[in-house]
């Protein structure tokens, strides 16, 4: 039998006990007990109420420095090189290429180029357009 179930048949037979009293059972020590109830623990007045348990802050240059971008550059060519396992020159050479020079992170924004602010029409256009907006050239 579990213990949960024992505590209950426990409970069970003490309510009837109290309802109607058993013979031979007359003094408190003869009486079955009943488990004693746990108190939970007095919270002292040095435990914080605030924080979260197991919860552990968090500095903030860690943090930082925990995010920031790691160059791997000289580990990589030292791993290459030194290796039993030589890589050829043409790669090597194709890595130092790719981190000297100017990244593309670095460049700054291309500005768009400016048109000329010449119009599309001609003068004839628009002779034309007050010949037939106004009727006859000219004429104010």
């Amino acid at each position: 039998m579990s213990a949960s179930l024992l505590r209950k048949g426990l409970e069970l037979l003490e309510t009837e006990t109290t309802a109607g009293h058993q013979p031979g059972l007359s003094s408190p020590q003869q009486r079955p007990r009943t488990a004693p109830k746990r108190r939970k623990a007095a919270r002292g007045p040095g435990r914080n109420k605030t924080t979260a348990k197991g919860k552990v802050t968090k500095s903030a240059i860690e943090e930082y420095r925990k995010h920031q971008a790691v160059d791997h550059l000289k580990k990589n060519l030292q791993y290459m090189t030194k290796g039993r396992f030589t890589v050829d020159k043409t790669i090597t050479q194709q890595v130092l290429n790719q981190n000297r020079g100017r990244k593309s992170r670095d460049r700054p924004p291309k500005k768009p180029k400016k048109k000329s602010e010449g119009t599309v029409f001609t003068e004839e256009d628009f002779q034309k357009f007050e010949r037939e907006y106004f009727g006859r050239a000219g004429a104010v």
